[in-house]
């Protein structure tokens, strides 16, 4: 299992919070995804998902996404 740290922006509600969630959990390989409105970040838990298709999965919600540190 591997961990990635996204960096979101865009996200100004709860409801962004869910948004986000979602589109990460749908991309193949993703176990478990947190985001935390408060720090604008997404940690993901996953078996070998594509980084790219997380980026895009959150990017089709309208929200930003890269890596973070």
């Amino acid at each position: 299992m591997e961990t990635t740290t996204f960096e979101i922006s865009g996200m100004t509600c709860e409801n962004c919070v869910r948004f986000v969630t979602e589109a990460l959990e749908n991309v193949p390989g993703v176990q478990d995804a947190k985001v935390s409105l408060a720090q604008k970040s997404a940690v993901v838990e996953h078996n070998d998902a594509d980084v790219d298709e997380m980026i895009a999965a959150v990017e089709e919600e309208g929200y930003e996404a890269q890596l973070g540190s």
